[in-house]
Parts: structure tokens; sequence; C-alpha cells
């Protein structure tokens, strides 16, 4: 079995696959780089428990991060507690089986590399990744299933805690669909600035990503990731399917690649 790690800026997630590609456990644990690894094996042993699952079945591991401190921790748990040496998305000698088409390749994100080998293997290109993360991204995968390049956004969370901390009126507000775009009182003002503005600067970047690539690129695929994806698939056009598990299987695909 393959213990799969995403280290995102808020949360990390790790997921147990079996050998044929089936996720047998996913568990998410907020990030803390100071998380030591004895943390981590006592954590993940209760859950592997709860899931019937031997630890001494998994004998893979792999991990991609976008927080450099926490790297250490997690690798040191791999190695003590699963007696396993983890592969890591950007090290060396990793295969990703795209080429990284940018100015500077090891600057961009593991996960988002990682969202287009995925999105490559699954759907083929081309195609616009939007990842609903701490910020929201927009990865472009070429017609050759290679990345091309994206955009960066704020997050949504991020906006929300921006418009808390900086106004000192507004509220902390729950994120929802609102029925109209008028809002009729401060929370639902809020709630309809985050949302469809969000659903608009979605459109507004997809049309300004198909025009610059031409019209060659006119019909790629959009697809949404991220734990926000579903709620924003839902109200826009432009994105064709939401895929909430992409960059686990992207690191599933990965490990694979290189341990053959």
């Amino acid at each position: 079995m393959l213990l799969a790690i995403d280290t995102g800026n808020t949360n990390i997630v790790f997921a147990v696959f079996n050998d044929d590609g089936t996720v047998a456990g996913e568990w998410r644990l907020s990030t803390a780089p100071e998380r030591t690894a004895d943390e981590f094996g006592v954590w993940f042993d209760q859950l592997l428990a709860q899931g019937k699952i031997s630890r001494k079945s998994i004998t893979e591991a792999i991990i991609a991060t976008v927080v450099p401190t926490a790297l250490f921790n997690l690798k040191t748990f791999c190695r003590k507690y699963l007696n396993v040496d983890p592969l890591v998305v950007g090290d060396a000698g990793v295969e990703l089986g795209i080429d990284v088409l940018v100015d500077h390749a090891e600057e961009v994100g593991a996960d988002r590399l990682v969202n287009a080998v995925a999105a490559a293997g699954r759907y083929g290109g081309p195609m616009i990744v939007v990842d609903f993360g701490t910020a929201t991204t927009f990865d472009v995968i070429d017609e050759n299933g290679n990345y091309a390049g994206g955009v960066i956004a704020p997050g949504i969370h991020l906006s929300l805690d921006a418009l808390h901390l900086a106004a000192a009126k507004l509220p902390r507000i729950a994120i929802t669909k609102p029925e109209k775009v008028i809002g009729t009182s401060t929370v639902s003002a809020m709630q309809s600035g985050i949302y469809w503005g969000y659903v608009a600067m979605i459109e507004g970047v997809v049309a300004r990503i198909r025009e610059e690539f031409g019209s060659k690129m006119q019909d790629m695929q959009v697809i949404a990731t991220g734990g926000l994806a579903h709620l924003f698939a839902d109200a826009t056009d432009v994105i064709e399917r939401a895929d909430t598990d992409l960059t686990l299987h992207g690191l599933y695909t990965i490990n694979r690649m290189n341990r053959t």
C-alpha cells in the first residue's frame, strides 16, 4: 500500500492507496510545521486502527509540500514509523512525466505540478485546473499534457479574513451561495461579494487564458479541485467538472511512475 501526503498551507491530507489505485483511507490534519514525527505517528496509528489498516501493509510513501519547514518531520515520520523512504515531489530524480514550461520551474508549487500530472493523465490536454486552496490557482496544461504556467489569486478564506480584519464593522461569515446578487444586509452583501465575485473572476480569467492561447485552445477543459470545488462548479458553466481528489491521484501516479 502507498501513503500519499499532500501538505498545503492550511491542511495536510494523508491518503492510503491500495495497489489498484483505490483509496483505502483518507484523513485531514491542520498544517503545523512544528508538529513532530512522533505526533504524526501517534495520530496516524489511531486513524489506521479505526480504518482497520495495518501499518505494516504500507510499503511506500510520497510527499508533496508547499511548506518546506514541515518536510523534515514528515520524512522522519515515514522512516521511523513506516520504515519507508518517501519520494518527495521536487527532489532531483523524481520524474513527473511532463515538461514544466515556465521561466523558473523550481518555483512552481509541488501541488500545482501534481495537479497537472493527474489532470493530464485523467483528462488529457489542453486544460485549466482551478484549485480552491489557501490561494486560488489557475494552472494551464497544454495539448501535449505539459505544464504551461498559470495564475495565482488570493484564496477565498484569505479574502474573508482580510475583510474582517481590515474593516471593524464587518463580521466573519461562512462561505455560501447567495440566492441573489444584491445583498439586503451586511452579511448577505459580503456573501454575495465573495461568492459571485469569485465566480466572475473564474469566468474572466478562464476567458483571458483561452484568448491568450489562441483559437486552438478555445475548447480547453476546465476542472475544479480543492475543498470548495463543488460549491463553485455548480455556479458557472465554465467549470466542466469537479475532481476533489485530483492532487492525491497525482501523487499515486507519480509514485507508480518512479517505483517501476
